[in-house]
């Protein structure tokens, strides 16, 4: 690849980032939620939810792994991609191939819409009780996977809001190369 793609870390307000995309750690309904996703849609506006509803109106919804997009609405980023993480179960239920499909799905259709520039919340680690620990190295071993196939996207950021997630992704990005 001829770029050579920069991962950030920030603690702070996903809704705020200046990127051509924000993830939307969202729920299957795609209708709005708490945390990350209640904060995405208010801070977006009412368009978000018109499109989601005509994505549910569709296909029915997003189910776990999967990403869907629409417009950013009020944010400052152009795209707000969701995706639906899996809720933790022990983790002998594949939830780890779903965490990582999230990533990797939520990467392609950046990509696939010209994306430079992503930003990702800790997908999961809320209230469907992901392990932070488990999650932080999922997400840094899918994302740097995903960025050596692609020239497209620039910059990704992994945003926390949280003090704890900040410090466990710390540590694992200071054993990538990419920073």
């Amino acid at each position: 690849m001829a770029i050579e793609t920069k991962i950030d870390l920030v603690k702070g307000d996903i809704t705020k980032l200046q990127v051509d995309a924000v993830v939307n750690a969202a729920n299957s309904s795609l209708m709005g939620g708490g945390g990350v996703d209640g904060a995405i849609h208010r801070a977006g506006g009412p368009s978000i939810l018109e499109e989601c509803r005509k994505i549910v109106a569709m296909r029915g919804g997003c189910k776990t792994g999967h990403a869907v997009i629409t417009t950013g609405g009020n944010l400052p980023a152009e795209f707000v991609i969701h995706t639906v993480g899996p809720v933790w179960k022990g983790g002998g239920n594949g939830e780890e191939k779903s965490l990582a499909d999230c990533y990797r799905n939520s990467l392609s259709l950046a990509a696939d819409n010209a994306c430079k520039s992503i930003a990702f919340p800790n997908i999961s680690t809320g209230i469907y009780g992901f392990p932070k620990d488990k999650a932080a190295k999922v997400a840094v071993e899918t994302v740097t996977a995903f960025i050596k196939t692609t020239d497209t996207i620039e910059k990704v950021v992994f945003v926390c809001f949280d003090q704890e997630n900040f410090e466990i992704l710390s540590r694992f990005l200071a054993n990538i190369s990419i920073r």
